[in-house]
C-alpha cells in the first residue's frame, strides 16, 4: 500500500484512452513512470533521469496535470483514515448507461466508476464511514437512480493490495 503521493490516471473520461486523449511523447511517459515510482521525487532528480532541466520537468508535469493525464495524490488505506467500509457494486441498467454512470461519478463516496461488458453494466467502488452509510448509499441513492434495474454488492473484508504502478505504454 502506498501512502506517498503517486501519479495515477485521471478518472475523467475525456482523458482516458480511446477518444480524445492528448498525445504524450516518450519523455512525458518517462516522467509519469518516475512519478509512479515516487510521487514526491524532486523535479531535479526526474530531470536527470529523463534528460531535461528541472524547470522543463516542472512545466511538463503541470501540463500533464492540466490535461487530466495524471493526478498526484496521497493514496491511503481507507481503514486507517476513518472509512470502515468499502464495497464494489455491480449495477445493471435499463436503457442508456451514460446518465447512470454520470450520476454515480458525481457521488462523493464513489471512488471508481467503470462501464463494463461483463455481468454488470457498471462497476462502482464505494468508500463509506460504516455499514449504515453504505446501506444508505446503495439503497437510497444508487437504487433510486432512474434506469438502475438491479445491484450486486461485494463488501471488502480486507485490502491486500492497492497500487498505481502499471507504468506506461
Amino acid at each position: 500500500m502506498h501512502s506517498d503521493a503517486v501519479a495515477s490516471r485521471s478518472a475523467d473520461p475525456s482523458s482516458s484512452r480511446g477518444g480524445g486523449s492528448p498525445s504524450i511523447d516518450a519523455v512525458s511517459l518517462a516522467i509519469i513512470e518516475q512519478l509512479q515510482e515516487d510521487g514526491r521525487r524532486p523535479y531535479a532528480a526526474i530531470g536527470k533521469a529523463v534528460g531535461l532541466s528541472e524547470a522543463a520537468v516542472r512545466q511538463r508535469v503541470q501540463k500533464l496535470l492540466d490535461q487530466g493525464v495524471m493526478q498526484i495524490v496521497a493514496v491511503t488505506d481507507p481503514l486507517t483514515v476513518g472509512f470502515r467500509r468499502q464495497a464494489m457494486v455491480g449495477i445493471d441498467v435499463e436503457g442508456d448507461v451514460d446518465p447512470v454512470a454520470d450520476a454515480l461519478a458525481a457521488m462523493p463516496e464513489a471512488e471508481y466508476v467503470v462501464m463494463t461488458a461483463g455481468s454488470h453494466d457498471l462497476l462502482v467502488e464505494i468508500v463509506c464511514e460504516d455499514d449504515d452509510h453504505l446501506l444508505e448509499v446503495i439503497n437510497k441513492r444508487i437504487r433510486a437512480l432512474p434506469g438502475v434495474r438491479s445491484t450486486e454488492s461485494f463488501v471488502y473484508l480486507k485490502l491486500k493490495k492497492q497500487t498505481y504502478m502499471w507504468g506506461t505504454r
